[in-house]
């Protein structure tokens, strides 16, 4: 520990917010260090409903200002990683004495016209009982509503901001704690320390606090200072079904008690149903579904499709805590402001510490540029934002066409199956080929760990992305857990343990692993 290293910002906190402040600001020339106590996505950005979507709902709480920031940020997602982010339509089927059809058509109206659309088609009225979203529906419904959001695989939208802010020469510490730190003048002299025990010593000169569900608590315990804002946390639970529809689109349901329930096709052969809103109080890092929350999101699905579902149907479940912006403490759950603020402290003479405070997914790249915009004076940055038009790793797709990318790469690979070719193209983009290295065949990938998933894969996980259990690669950067036994499990755990995993990690049995139910 006699080493300090030297930079010019330590980013607190492996999600997506943290991610992206890393990513923004090595594209602005700065030296960046991110640590994040866990794995990348291990938390909160692993455990959305995974849409890229402005936030219909928040229309009737008026946060126009959210909304229409969240409907810029669509498109700008869209094309700079089209490989994990992707269109998608949205039914709603009326239900009158919910939200009569005037409010709805006007919601949506705002909806098509707050931000410019070029991609995304605009909304519309449809008859649910000729068009082919009606058909799993009860039949006393026969109106709806269809509109434009998009999906992304959070998990790895984490991953490639991280990748790109290395690739352009950022530090990124997985397993690695801020344990303390203390202002010196001008900088920050921090201590971290890694799963195995090992400290550094760490010099920055300034510290961004996006440790979610953590920022209060690293900013009173850790740092010893006070917080201007404070985070609400609410726990959002979802659970997955095999596929209870046979098309592509989502819906989207109205509750009674105001709140909505996505149903969304998830990975082929599966249906993710969620969320839920309840106040959480414990420790956000041992967050889990309890029954009376599935019992909700069935019965919130059971209200609108012919076929009921219950807890016997439920294969896999997830739960998250969402560190939301306090701004009423008397309001509900569901209506507590997903938007964010950004607190710079930065006493005369002393080293700056920016915390973020909530935020959604969809905002992230927003955030993070203006994070970086507040840091700009303290950290004297000369060049400007820069993220708006630029592709995350993968995701320079001509045309942004993800289509004729998937069809061009399969035609190259012929010998690997489509639905691997497929899940390649998917997850890696024009990375892809990093991972294969000029294999021309499945025996250049090498030994088939579990079904799909072979040594190739896993070692670049490893070696590129930070995977260091089997946690970590089948349930964040894939979710190839939803297919596999407990031998197969047990393979890749084992495989980990063989090949320089974590150990630390191998051992750690992941929380919403635990109460899957493999299919």
């Amino acid at each position: 520990m006699d080493k300090t290293d030297h930079y010019d910002l330590l980013v607190v906190g492996g999600g997506i917010n943290g991610a992206g402040i890393a990513r923004d600001a090595t594209g602005r020339g700065l030296k960046v260090l991110l640590c994040e106590q866990d794995d990348l996505a291990a938390h909160t950005s692993s455990a959305s409903t995974k849409l890229i979507h402005g936030g219909l709902r928040y229309l009737e709480y008026y946060e126009f200002g959210l909304v229409r920031k969240a409907l810029q940020e669509r498109e700008v997602l869209l094309r700079a990683a089209p490989h994990i982010i992707r269109p998608l339509r949205f039914v709603m089927p009326h239900m009158p004495h919910l939200r009569p059809a005037w409010l709805i058509r006007a919601g949506l109206f705002l909806y098509d016209h707050l931000a410019r659309r070029e991609m995304l088609p605009g909304s519309e009225g449809i008859d649910l009982r000729t068009h082919p979203c009606g058909t799993p529906l009860v039949d006393s419904i026969t109106r709806g509503f269809v509109y434009s959001d998009g999906w992304v695989d959070d998990a790895r939208l984490v991953v490639l901001n991280a990748l790109d802010a290395q690739l352009r020469g950022a530090t990124i510490l997985t397993r690695t704690r801020l344990v303390s730190a203390q202002r010196s003048g001008s900088s920050w002299d921090a201590q971290l320390r890694s799963r195995d025990g090992r400290l550094q010593q760490v010099r920055a000169r300034a510290i961004a606090n996006a440790a979610g569900p953590w920022v209060g608590e690293l900013l009173t315990d850790t740092l010893k200072l006070g917080a201007q804002h404070r985070v609400r946390l609410v726990k959002g639970s979802h659970i997955v079904t095999r596929k209870l529809f046979d098309h592509d689109f989502a819906y989207i349901f109205q509750n009674p008690d105001k709140r909505i329930i996505f149903a969304i096709p998830y990975q082929k052969d599966f249906t993710l149903i969620g969320t839920t809103d309840v106040e959480y109080h414990d420790d956000a890092s041992r967050v889990q579904i309890d029954e009376s929350e599935v019992a909700y999101l069935c019965e919130s699905v059971n209200r609108y499709f012919k076929r009921s579902i219950a807890r016997t149907d439920v294969v896999w479940t997830y739960a998250g805590v969402r560190p939301l912006l306090e701004n009423d403490e008397s309001a509900a759950a569901s209506a507590v402001t997903r938007d964010y603020r950004l607190d710079l402290d930065m006493p005369p003479g002393q080293a700056p510490i920016l915390s973020v405070f909530g935020g959604k997914i969809t905002t992230f790249r927003k955030l993070a540029e203006e994070a970086l915009d507040r840091l700009s004076g303290p950290l004297a940055i000369t060049q400007p934002a820069w993220t708006h038009d630029a592709p995350l790793p993968g995701g320079d797709i001509a045309g942004s066409n993800f289509a004729a990318f998937a069809e061009q790469f399969a035609a190259r690979h012929r010998w690997l199956p489509d639905s691997l070719a497929l899940r390649y193209a998917h997850a890696y983009g024009t990375r892809v080929e990093r991972l294969l290295r000029g294999a021309k065949g499945l025996f250049d990938l090498g030994a088939e760990i579990a079904p799909g998933l072979y040594e190739a894969e896993l070692r670049y996980l490893h070696d590129e992305e930070w995977a260091c259990s089997a946690d970590d690669v089948l349930w964040r950067r894939s979710k190839v857990g939803l297919r596999l036994d407990a031998q197969a499990v047990g393979n890749v755990r084992a495989w980990f343990e063989r090949f320089g995993g974590d150990a630390h990690a191998a051992a750690e049995p992941n929380a919403r692993l635990a109460r899957a139910v493999h299919v």
